[in-house]
């Protein structure tokens, strides 16, 4: 029984959101408050979902991606109204092309006066509607259930962003008696060896003499990784992945041929691999991520099975067959009979490994290779790393070696500049149990340098590597294969170190390897975040990749 003099708490429709987000498994909200959304970081907080002030809306997305990423669960991103939603527009946009499961929770005017006040008023359904899976506004007797199918949606392959509007006065009501709906048990039925499917894809593995598997990040964020290499090896199948898929299965092993999609000379090994191939298992892979030169890479197509949990929606080339299953399981049961069949007898796949072994090896004492292949040393395999856009996350990428997947975080469908700081953010508050290095270009970091403050913020132990070759290196290599003048990819000589220093950190500028390496090291112990800007000339890039 109440006492008298103690009024019972009331359940607002905040609470009710907040509440639903957090059975769901959301466990961190990511962005910034306005007044239109006062009550609802309230009712996170009351929750037990962490509120994380960002200093950019965008940013504030690419966030929520890194914690998606290594946390396997949806993320939350709050913004106010118009701006605010208007911010977030790339990062949103960034979501729905990395398959992020978001949840976009902005602030609205309230419905009564929505149809006479203009100030900070935009259709926030019709601007998002290119970018997010659908788009709703939350009202007080439906709530609940109205969140709950958001997470469906956003968690349903292929994932992506669901947007949510939610007045003031609607977040500040009293809710509905039941105002909690939980997720559903959700059960997979196994799939037999001697499924329909199954047998069918097997007859085709059985004529193959050059079998090829492309894997994508589906297949990483899958788990599907093990199942993925008991294959590859029944095969004799050597694996390419894309960049986001680096790592779903050990690079080091023998049939792992790396990361493709965006370096020319990569190409030249690989698409003549695939265009001998007399089939290709292309296994959660989307081609979003890829380079114009992987157009019909297939031929005709009759060689290629796709094999994914969500029809892929592009036009980059055509298969012959599709698998619409679950990832892990129907590759299990493919590979259980898989065994004995013979595989690429002429040992093509061990000559192109070795080819681009020697392609991205390095001789130089100082730059860009020598920097990938420290921090390499430094990282282990157990850290995780994001890279941002631009010629260093080509590099990198090929040099890479990723014995996990999900390790080597990247906006790789988007191509967004300055994500990877966000990322490393997202991933660290996800992980805090992890060393994390953001590694950046100068132009990215110049770009979004305010999440400098967040980072010191949340009080993350980051280490930043910045590649310092003062140009957009990447447009300028564009333009001179183009026989172009460098117009507009020219950058000054900012001092990132006094930057960090700044901002609550570590910096220094460094211009040898010894100098680097110890710098890494010392970036260990500390308890701030570490940012080492690595200073070379940008003409080291000339044919890296």
């Amino acid at each position: 029984m109440t006492p008298r003099n103690i009024l019972p708490a009331v359940v607002r429709v905040a609470d009710s959101v907040a509440e639903t987000l957090a059975a769901h498994g959301v466990t961190d909200a990511f962005g910034m408050p306005g007044g239109e959304v006062v009550t609802l970081v309230d009712g996170l907080e009351k929750a037990g979902v962490t509120f994380h002030l960002a200093r950019h809306e965008t940013a504030a997305a690419i966030m929520a991606a890194g914690a998606a990423v290594v946390s396997g669960r949806p993320q939350l991103l709050v913004t106010t109204v118009g701006p605010g939603l208007a911010n977030a527009v790339n990062g949103i946009a960034d979501a729905l092309q990395e398959r992020v499961p978001l949840i976009v929770i902005s602030g609205i005017v309230d419905r009564s006066t929505r149809g006479r006040y203009t100030h900070q008023v935009i259709d926030h359904a019709r601007l998002l509607a290119p970018i997010v899976k659908a788009s709703f506004e939350i009202e007080a007797e439906s709530a609940a259930s109205t969140v709950a199918r958001a997470i469906a949606i956003a968690t349903t392959a292929p994932m992506g962003p669901v947007h949510l509007d939610l007045s003031p006065t609607v977040a500040a009501m009293a809710g509905p008696e039941r105002h909690l709906v939980p997720p559903p048990a959700i059960l997979r039925p196994a799939i037999r060896f001697d499924d329909p499917a199954v047998v069918t894809v097997l007859e085709r593995i059985s004529h193959a003499e050059r079998p090829l598997i492309l894997a994508g990040f589906e297949a990483s964020r899958a788990a599907a990784g093990t199942s993925l290499l008991s294959l590859a090896e029944a095969l004799g199948a050597p694996v390419l992945t894309t960049y986001k898929g680096k790592g779903v299965i050990p690079e080091s092993h023998p049939l792992a041929l790396g990361g493709v999609g965006l370096s020319p000379r990569a190409d030249d090994i690989l698409l003549p691999l695939c265009q001998r191939a007399d089939l290709i298992l292309a296994i959660g892979y989307d081609p979003i991520e890829m380079r114009l030169g992987w157009l019909d890479f297939a031929g005709d197509g009759m060689k290629l099975i796709e094999i994914t949990e969500a029809a892929v929606d592009h036009g980059m080339h055509h298969a012959g067959m599709q698998v619409v299953a679950p990832l892990k399981p129907f590759i299990d049961a493919l590979a259980i009979k898989a065994n004995g069949v013979p595989g690429w007898a002429d040992g093509e796949p061990v000559a192109a490994r070795a080819a681009l072994a020697g392609v991205f090896s390095s001789a130089p004492a100082w730059g860009p290779h020598a920097i990938v292949e420290a921090l390499q040393e430094e990282a282990g395999d157990a850290a995780t790393v994001t890279v941002d856009s631009g010629a260093h996350r080509i590099l990198l990428s090929q040099k890479w070696l990723a014995q996990r997947p999900l390790v080597l975080l990247q906006s790789a469908g988007f191509c967004t500049m300055a994500a990877a700081l966000p990322l490393a953010i997202g991933a660290a508050i996800a992980a805090p149990e992890r060393r994390v290095f953001a590694v950046m270009g100068d132009g990215g970091l110049e770009m979004g340098i305010g999440e400098l403050a967040t980072v010191r913020d949340q009080k993350l132990p980051l280490t930043i590597v910045v590649f310092q070759d003062r140009s957009l290196a990447l447009i300028a290599l564009k333009q001179a294969s183009a026989g172009l003048q460098p117009i507009g990819v020219e950058l000054g000589l900012t001092d990132f170190a006094a930057v960090a220093h700044g901002f609550g950190g570590y910096g220094i500028n460094v211009e040898t390897l010894d100098d680097f390496r110890n710098e890494l090291a010392a970036a260990r112990e500390r308890r701030c975040f570490s940012l080492i800007c690595c200073r070379f000339d940008a003409a080291a890039y000339a044919g890296a990749f």
